[in-house]
């Protein structure tokens, strides 16, 4: 069975996902058409419904859920692991507090590091979407005053001389006590039941496998990250791949849960009706 898959080029992703793809574990029959995409764009896609399986951030996943449900393998969840707002001059969060007409950067509308600056910040509203790798630059450059970066560039900004105005996944960690969702592989509605948990075996299979030979997509994920060092990837890969990657469990359930709950109380996202969660399998 071929299915169509969308994930980010980024190191977690292709990361998670080498073994998967390449057939280094038991696919159980099941054959995949790549598609590599930014997240926001990954997220328009979920939308549509465009893919059989797709990574999604957890924001968009409230716009989407009605064809897609949650996989227990792939996520990205974690502590320390939050976007960053950052400037180019040493600006506080009590500068941005006073000031909210400062025009941010922002990698989606529809990503959790929009959600989370929203809910930090709701009079913030003049905002500029952007690819996520273009934000330093902008901000840089003086296109916009702030930046609101995910992914490698928290390790990047500081030797770009670029200043954390504050770490949102810190603010949502002290505000909730949760680790932060930040994205999830979602399985289409449309697929039978049965393929849902075959999909998630494979993946669970691929992220075990991963985690137990760290190097083996070396030259996978190289050709797909942005001229990052190999230090750089792994960092990227140590922050954003682990426990709830495998599994989200009881724990990664109950952020998400808070997460979606914390969005409607703030009226971020739409009514869910929806189950989010892969069902248990039926036992035979």
């Amino acid at each position: 069975m071929k299915l169509t898959l969308g994930f980010s080029p980024c190191p977690n992703d292709t990361f998670i996902f080498d073994a998967l793809i390449h057939h280094k574990i038991d696919t159980e029959g099941l054959e995949f058409t790549v598609f590599y995409d930014d997240v926001e764009t990954l997220n328009q896609k979920a939308f549509r419904g465009e893919l059989d399986i797709t990574k999604l951030s957890y924001h968009a996943f409230a716009y989407a859920a009605d064809k897609y449900i949650l996989l227990d393998a792939g996520s990205a969840l974690g502590f320390g692991v939050g976007p960053m707002l950052i400037s180019k001059s040493e600006l506080s969060v009590s500068d941005l507090e006073e000031n909210p007409s400062f025009k941010i950067g922002i990698p989606g509308k529809y990503t959790t590091a929009n959600f989370l600056l929203g809910l930090a910040f709701p009079e913030a509203t003049n905002k500029q979407e952007l690819v996520f790798s273009d934000i330093e630059n902008a901000v840089l450059e003086g296109r916009v005053d702030l930046g609101l970066i995910i992914h490698e560039n928290r390790f990047t900004y500081q030797d770009k001389g670029l200043h954390k105005v504050i770490d949102l996944g810190d603010f949502w960690e002290k505000r909730t006590g949760c680790a932060i969702p930040l994205g999830g592989i979602v399985a289409n509605r449309n697929l039978p039941v049965d393929v849902q948990h075959k999909i998630n075996r494979v993946l669970q299979r691929s992220v075990e496998f991963a985690f137990a030979n760290p190097k083996s997509g070396l030259e996978y994920i190289r050709s797909h990250a942005q001229e990052m060092s190999e230090e750089v990837m792994y960092k990227h890969i140590d922050l954003y791949v682990n426990k709830f990657s495998v599994d989200l469990g009881v724990e990664g359930k109950k952020a998400v849960k808070l997460l979606f709950d914390t969005a409607l109380e703030k009226n971020i996202i739409p009514s869910i009706s929806a189950n989010l969660f892969l069902n248990p399998p039926v036992e035979e």
